[in-house]
């Protein structure tokens, strides 16, 4: 992955519904905590069993999330999408593999700002999809 040193936006990431309900401020700083990749097709940002140290949006391209045992893909990842999360939140080893299907971009964290900005919207936000990575 290519880091574009240019930080995530406040529009790209409010447009993440994970992150949409973060106060205006809140979201300004996380923005400047996120950075910006190209991630080329074929590539995983994320390796099932691997250590968490980032959590991902997707402001472009699709992604595939599969792991070791299961037949096919688990899930096709879209534009507003998030990954990344259960290893940060939990504490564990990646549980499953996320790769580029087409050419993308992400915005990524390190678990300083998952835990300052992100972890406390999982408390509220009893709808969430554990699970994915």
């Amino acid at each position: 992955m290519s880091p574009r040193h240019i930080p995530a936006t406040v529009h790209e990431l409010a447009r993440v519904g994970l992150l949409a309900d973060l106060p205006g401020e809140r979201l300004n700083a996380l923005a400047k905590r996120m950075r910006r990749e190209d991630v080329p097709a074929g590539e995983a940002p994320v390796l099932e069993g691997t250590e968490g140290d980032r959590f991902y949006v997707i402001l472009s391209g699709l992604f595939v999330v599969s792991n070791v045992g299961a037949l096919g893909p688990r899930r096709v990842l879209r534009p507003g999408e998030y990954f990344g999360e259960v290893a940060l939140a939990m504490d564990l080893p990646r549980t499953a593999s996320v790769r580029a299907l087409t050419d993308a971009t992400v915005a990524s964290c390190d678990r300083e700002a998952f835990d300052e900005f992100v972890r406390p919207l999982f408390a509220d936000d009893a709808s969430s999809e554990p699970g994915r990575s």
